[in-house]
């Protein structure tokens, strides 16, 4: 049996118990601030345990791809040490939504393995909570097994929780036995004692019953529910009985891969490390790039930058020295592509993304020995015999050094790594990681909103079709609390039972406009979608009593509306144009749709040049101007995919989605607001491109009247300007040109103006050459308009010395310059120019480096100029051997 084949009996298994089949979310966590990236197949599921969603079914199955690397669940470094640990697997789940609990829990999990995979009955040992009675009963009764095969063990392995408060229960895990070969050497190896190969767990069955507040106590839910989890490659290795994850077929053929790179064969247990982590990185990396992650150096670009940048080195150690991760694609989209068609579409942009960071990083390793080399060479020359964490921790952080490595090379140089000081600042840097993420309690207001939800439903939107209607007040909230009624002054946040206020989602932000009732006004400033359809409007009663239940009239600002329209309508042109003329990799990474602009991220691996960016504009205006109809439909998600329409990356769409289609040009699912005509849009026009991450484009452009008053405002500045060159618009270009010509002559006449000053002013400080253990050496403040300057007086000088050191400072717009130079016939006598330069800088409250014959450096405190210098003749005399 195939590993493809037990995700679809799993699911085929489950879907015959009334289980609706589906799809496997995202890896990156949709609106989910606490995650990473999605690491068990109750995530996309969460809210809906938590009662802040709902799904037209109560029984759901999944296969879904999971990542552990980073946060709280990192399988990173154990990845390829272990059988069964990998930073990219699949988990199978079945769900129930307060529809069944324990007792079909239990019977469907016994049924499938071991009357649907045939596993031998006496292999399977479960395991239930200490004071789990119910649970340790069912399984006797239910599956027949027998009470001393069932195992209690405590809250560390068998409770568990979402969070520190929320819903939590005990678990029942199932457990394989492997077979005395797989037992390891501990005396007390037997099942509840030892983890090792032996006691293989293949299912957790969660039992969602409690609710746990701040003091910690559990109260029952109302409806318990359940939430399980099975390792696909875990049951795959038990059913094909091979005895590790990577053995299996969902992971060998990538193996044999790297095989015929490398020319060596995978040894097996035994020194195929790096084989096993190359296979596992290839599929993490994958499906983490077809799901919209490009590496970076924050989160979770990060991240995927370290994995690949692991699997490239490893690659390395297998004499592969060359980019080859990016060919391991096809074959990861060929063994998984039928279950996750992504990774075939996009197989093309996933190669392109990994052979350039492949290609980075190769010259990045350059450059990083380079450094390490220049490292060493500055401590053995300064007598030194270690290499500091922090530098040990920079190797590895910017140059993807291993701690190993640097260690490797600091022991060819008879030096050895501060391994405490490298902990530290990993320690620091995941700190920091935390602190950047936000807290996992809910929202203010959420749990409000949750209650009225559950009173009254979704929200109507009544906004595609009106301006203004008629509503109810249904929730009415002040600080945070529920109130019967708000007066003239008082912020508010309003639910209303229809709505035609848009609220933000999307990249589109919320309408603003107003609620009138007779003697009373509230101004509606905001409108956001909380949750499951519920619409929150943010205010201030201007005048009057607003109170719950009332009857108002509800306006948008009209207006405003429009302009939000038109550039929401330019999004998606603009996204089609960048497709024809950049290529089809390129995908909407995010957006931001305002009245007075709009913001368009992109995917795309370098910078737009003009000529793009002019036909990229054309082409939307194109489409404008050719007034194409703007349709919208509602249809299923299966067959608005069938014809063509483009879904967008972080997306989260239900059964049904909205597909908004503008003549035969464009086509993608939307639930934002827009024209009726492309020609609505009147005009488009470009303001800027950048890079805003690695792989990661932004246009930022303008419509309609907002172009009109761009162009106001640069025939304005073009007139100004014009008036003080004392020219013509038409003839400004010319004027300019000569007014640059002139500048540039002068500048030589300057420079050749300053060498004539350094030349006369070296002569004089030349007198000022002391010598130290006979080392000539001379430190003095000079003028120097910047850093080059500096630099040539400081050659001239030590040209003159012949032999000797030289240390100049000077003081240049608030900030002082500083450089030293050591003739090459000291080097041997233990002078260093970076660590001089470093002691000097570091009194003038900044600091530098560099190499052990030219370094400069930079200072904030320029008052400190003379002292720093003074300085200088100290560290050179306690350096000289």
């Amino acid at each position: 049996m195939t590993g493809n084949e037990i995700r679809e009996k799993f699911l085929k298994y489950f879907e015959s118990k009334g289980h609706t089949v589906a799809a496997s979310s995202s890896l990156v966590p949709h609106e989910d601030p606490t995650l990473l990236f999605t690491n068990a197949g109750m995530n996309q599921f969460k809210d809906v345990f938590l009662g802040l969603d709902r799904r037209p079914y109560t029984r759901a199955a999944t296969s879904q791809k999971c990542v552990r690397a980073g946060g709280k669940h990192n399988d990173l470094e154990t990845v390829g040490r272990t059988a069964r640990h990998h930073t990219f697997f699949e988990m199978l789940g079945n769900f129930s939504f307060g529809d069944y609990f324990k007792k079909d829990a239990i019977t469907y999990a016994w049924e499938f393995l071991t009357e649907v995979l045939g596993l031998p009955e006496d292999k399977l040992y479960p395991t239930v909570y200490k004071d789990d009675d119910e649970a340790f009963k069912l399984w006797q009764e239910v599956a027949g097994v027998p009470e001393g095969r069932i195992v209690r063990l405590g809250e560390k392995d068998n409770f568990w929780s979402m969070g520190e408060t929320g819903p939590c229960g005990p678990c029942s895990e199932i457990i394989y036995d492997r077979g005395i070969e797989f037992k390891c050497y501990e005396p007390e190896c037997f099942l509840g004692k030892c983890d090792c190969d032996r006691w293989l767990e293949i299912w957790n069955l969660v039992f969602m019953q409690y609710n746990r507040d701040e003091k910690g106590k559990m109260t029952p839910l109302p409806k318990p529910s359940i939430d399980t989890g099975m390792g696909l490659e875990r049951i795959t290795s038990v059913i094909q009985k091979v005895p590790t994850n990577y053995d299996t077929d969902l992971l060998k053929e990538i193996i044999t891969a790297v095989e015929k790179m490398c020319g060596q064969r995978y040894p097996g247990n035994e020194g195929g490390f790096p084989f096993r982590v190359i296979a596992d990185h290839a599929r993490a990396c994958t499906f983490l790039i077809a799901d919209g992650v490009l590496p970076s150096n924050e989160g979770r670009g990060y991240v995927l930058r370290r994995i690949l940048r692991r699997a490239v080195r490893l690659g390395k150690s297998l004499g592969i020295n060359r980019p080859f991760l990016f060919e391991l694609v096809s074959v990861v989209a060929k063994l998984m592509g039928q279950a996750y068609p992504e990774v075939v579409e996009k197989r093309d942009y996933v190669e392109r993304v990994i052979k350039i960071e492949e290609e980075r990083f190769h010259e990045t390793l350059h450059d990083g020995m380079k450094m390490v080399e220049e490292m060493v060479a500055g401590i053995q020359a300064a007598g030194g015999a270690q290499i500091g964490g922090q530098e040990a921790f920079v190797l590895y952080d910017t140059y993807g050094f291993p701690l190993d490595l640097t260690e490797d090379i600091a022991e060819e140089n008879n030096l050895t790594v501060d391994r405490a000081g490298f902990e530290k600042a990993m320690q620091e840097q995941r700190d920091r990681a935390r602190a950047a993420r936000q807290d996992v309690s809910m929202l203010a207001g959420q749990e409000i909103y949750a209650e009225i939800d559950r009173k009254m439903g979704a929200t109507e939107f009544t906004g595609y079709d009106k301006t203004a209607s008629k509503v109810n007040i249904i929730g009415l909230i002040v600080d945070n609390e529920p109130v019967f009624d708000a007066t003239a002054g008082q912020k508010v946040e309003l639910i209303l039972d229809q709505t035609p206020f848009y609220g933000e989602t999307g990249g589109q932000v919320g309408d603003t406009g107003c609620l009138t009732k007779a003697g009373t006004r509230v101004l509606i400033t905001d409108t956001k979608k909380a949750f499951n359809g519920l619409f929150i409007h943010f205010g201030t009663v201007e005048k009057g009593t607003v109170s719950f239940g009332d009857f108002m009239d509800a306006e948008i600002d009209v207006d405003r509306r429009e302009r939000i329209a038109r550039n929401h309508s330019a999004t998606h042109l603009l996204h089609k144009a960048l497709k024809e003329i950049l290529g089809e990799h390129v995908n909407q990474a995010g957006s931001l749709v305002e009245p007075d602009r709009l913001r368009f991220d992109f995917t795309h691996f370098q910078p737009v040049t003009a000529g793009e960016l002019k036909k990229i504009e054309a082409r939307v205006n194109e489409m404008i101007m050719a007034n194409l109809p703007v349709k919208t439909t509602v249809s299923s998600l299966e067959e608005a995919r069938k014809t063509g329409a483009t879904a967008l990356f972080g997306e989260k769409y239900g059964d049904e989605v909205r597909v908004v289609k503008m003549g035969d040009y464009s086509t993608e699912l939307c639930g934002g607001i827009h024209l009726e005509s492309t020609a609505g849009a009147g005009i488009f026009k470009v303001l800027a491109e950048s890079g805003i991450g690695a792989g990661l484009r932004r246009i930022e452009a303008l419509t309609g009247d907002g172009v009109l008053q761009y162009i106001a405002e640069k025939e304005s500045v073009l007139e100004e300007v014009s008036a003080a060159l004392k020219t013509t618009p038409h003839e400004l270009f010319r004027r300019a040109e000569g007014i640059v010509r002139e500048l540039k002559e002068k500048e030589k006449e300057l420079e050749t103006l300053q060498a004539k000053l350094a030349k006369y002013e070296s002569q004089g400080i030349i007198d000022g050459v002391r010598e130290i253990q006979g080392v000539k050496a001379l430190s003095a403040q000079v003028t120097a308009q910047d850093m080059d300057a500096l630099r040539n007086m400081g050659d001239m000088l030590r040209d003159k010395l012949g032999s000797g050191v030289v240390v100049l400072g000077a003081v240049h717009e608030d900030k002082v310059n500083f450089v030293a130079m050591v003739t090459k016939d000291l080097l041997d006598r233990g002078l260093h120019a970076g660590n001089i330069i470093r002691e000097v800088a570091k009194t003038a409250g900044g600091g530098g480096g560099g190499r052990p014959d030219m370094a400069q450096a930079g200072g904030k405190e320029p008052a400190k100029i003379t002292q720093a210098l003074d300085k200088a003749y100290e560290v050179i005399e306690s350096q000289i051997k």
